[in-house]
């Protein structure tokens, strides 16, 4: 029972000491967080995705994507265009505000409007989810990270042991993202404004600018 904990337990700090530095991922769960859109989609996305690439570490993967470099590199470009588009997306954002940035699920309107139609509602949540997706599957560092560092130290708990590490580490990807996503809220009323939310994007497009030039330099 020792055993498992101290494995389970090395599994969620090895996690957390990975999945909590800012990065792309990250400031994309906060903004949708603040803006209360559709985060439950994309906690489970984001949770969902590392606990695949956990598993599939542990799983003896990690020695398979040592392996696969030009598959890397391939995700790697991908990912530059991807963080590229989405800085410039922010920045525009940050240049033109808008009284509601969220974008997302609103209240009726004045007038007894209805507000967004289920069909717009579908298209926002498939765009959000297409989003978190690619910030996940297209930043080779995700890949290094979970499947190859957590992989590897997950590894050398035994046939069982590992397992347990991956319960850990997976553990603290549920508890960070859902922190994160729903954690923001309690502050979303505070930065409620134009102008915060012009800060908040301008900083998410610098941050997606810095991520991009450490895929395509780094």
């Amino acid at each position: 029972m020792a055993a498992v904990l101290a494995a389970a337990t090395t599994g969620l700090l090895t996690g957390f000491s990975l999945i909590v530095a800012i990065g792309a991922q990250n400031a994309y769960v906060l903004r949708q967080g603040l803006a209360r859109d559709r985060v439950g989609t994309v906690v489970v996305i984001c949770a969902g995705s590392d606990l695949a690439l956990i598993t599939a570490g542990v799983g003896g993967v990690a020695g398979l994507l040592a392996r696969a470099a030009p598959l890397l590199v391939a995700v790697r470009w991908l990912g530059v265009a991807f963080m590229l588009w989405f800085a410039a997306t922010s920045l525009r954002r940050a240049a033109r505000p808008r009284a509601n940035p969220a974008g997302g699920q609103q209240s009726p309107g004045p007038l007894g409007d209805p507000g967004p139609s289920g069909q717009d509602l579908a298209a926002g949540r498939t765009a959000v989810a297409a989003r978190a997706a690619a910030f996940t599957w297209l930043n080779p560092h995700v890949y290094l990270d979970t499947v190859l560092i957590l992989g590897t130290v997950g590894g050398r708990d035994g046939p069982t042991g590992r397992w347990w590490f991956a319960v850990g580490a997976g553990l603290a990807s549920i508890v960070w993202f859902a922190s994160l996503g729903y954690g923001a809220r309690l502050v979303s009323t505070v930065l409620a404004g134009p102008a915060t939310w012009r800060v908040l994007d301008l900083a998410i497009g610098v941050t997606m600018l810095f991520v991009a030039a450490r895929l395509a330099f780094g």
